[in-house]
């Protein structure tokens, strides 16, 4: 790719002269904050740089799960959080499923309400009975943020109906569901380039400089100048942070090849959310295992580990799987940015330069309310 200095007049016109707004990551924190910011500002330059071929974030590698709270979760938080906290946590994921439904469409998100399953093993019967006894308080603090009664039920015939194995019980959400993650993307790609603004892959920002005017982008093919800039690379930003509490943490993803009457239709989250799956196209996805090592599972680099890809097969052929052939025909891994919080970070860093970051694993819910207050503080 050349350097900027060496292209011709009508490209630096065109793509890098007197940008208003740069925003670097082509995920949804970065399509929704420039889709805002150009509600906000009709004439403005913006302008999406993305450093992969593809967008190099979680938001085109997650499972797909279009969820805002499974019962464990709920119990867990409720424990090492302020009980305000955790519902304000549910209600703004809540809030952003609707954004998010409302600006892409039921259709391009492939939207499917098939529920969720909290899957409890038959060791954890304990958490079991804790469930049951918190069930009508989940329900209506629920029913508070969504107006939905009952969206919590017991379900004792996982292992039946599922064909699944070693299944005590599970708490059943029937407001969850699935996306189909490739259709959103392009989904908002269109949106964003309908919208006149450019989106340039193969750029990877390096280091960011603030001026009084406005921000240096240093960049793989030489300086940005813009007024303002948006970091949107979440669990990727901690270059450009290092102070803010936000560190990388990677999952890991498996997916078979076809399964013949494959009987699991949803999603599933097993041992407190650590472990999801779920069917796609006759397939199942699963990933997770970052609990077997958080220390390791630390990291920006995009690799399969054999010790999580091991938990997972084991996964597959004695919990999800048992008695079924199967092959695997993808795997890969995505970069989450968490933190000790799970509000995400959306402020001024330094003059000029902005952050929509920490997002805790939970993009596809909150991804395009983060971009659109993030659109409103750069204004």
């Amino acid at each position: 790719m050349l350097d900027i200095k060496k292209l011709s007049y009508w490209e630096r016109k065109s793509f890098f002269d007197d940008i208003d707004y740069l925003i670097i990551g082509a995920g949804i924190v970065g399509y929704s904050t420039a889709l805002s910011l150009r509600e906000l500002n009709p004439e403005a330059k913006i302008v999406v740089i993305e450093r992969g071929y593809l967008p190099s974030g979680a938001s085109s590698k997650n499972a797909g799960f279009a969820c805002f709270g499974s019962a464990t979760e709920l119990i867990a938080d409720l424990q090492t959080m302020p009980e305000k906290e955790v519902w304000e946590t549910v209600a703004l994921r809540w809030k952003g499923l609707q954004k998010l439904k409302s600006l892409i469409g039921e259709n391009d998100l492939g939207l499917i309400i098939n529920g969720s399953w909290d899957l409890i093993v038959n060791s954890d019967t304990k958490l079991y009975d804790e469930a049951v006894e918190k069930l009508d308080y989940l329900n209506e603090n629920i029913e508070i943020i969504t107006g939905e009664k009952e969206a919590y039920l017991i379900d004792n015939q996982c292992n039946e109906k599922f064909s699944l194995n070693d299944i005590h019980s599970s708490i059943y959400n029937r407001l969850e569901g699935q996306i189909d993650t490739s259709q959103m993307n392009s989904a908002f790609h269109k949106k964003v380039v309908a919208k006149n603004i450019s989106v340039l892959f193969g750029i990877e920002a390096k280091e960011i400089s603030s001026t009084e005017e406005g921000a240096i982008v240093t960049t793989n093919i030489g300086e940005i100048t813009t007024k303002k800039v948006a970091v949107c690379t979440n669990g990727f930003a901690k270059q450009f942070f290092p102070e803010e509490d936000v560190q990388p943490a990677r999952a890991q993803v498996l997916v078979t090849k076809p399964i013949k009457d494959l009987k699991i239709k949803g999603t599933f989250h097993y041992d407190s959310g650590y472990y999801y799956f779920r069917n796609i196209d006759g397939r199942i996805l699963l990933g997770g295992g970052r609990n077997l090592d958080f220390e390791g599972e630390t990291t920006t680099e995009l690799e399969n580990s054999s010790k999580i890809m091991e938990k997972l097969h084991e996964l597959l052929k004695n919990v999800i799987l048992p008695n079924t052939d199967y092959e695997i025909d993808y795997q890969w891994a995505g970069i989450m940015g968490v933190g000790k919080s799970k509000k995400p970070i959306i402020k001024e860093c330094q003059k000029n330069v902005f952050c929509g970051i920490r997002l805790g694993g939970m993009g596809v819910a909150i991804g395009t309310l983060v971009g659109e207050e993030l659109a409103g503080i750069l204004r």
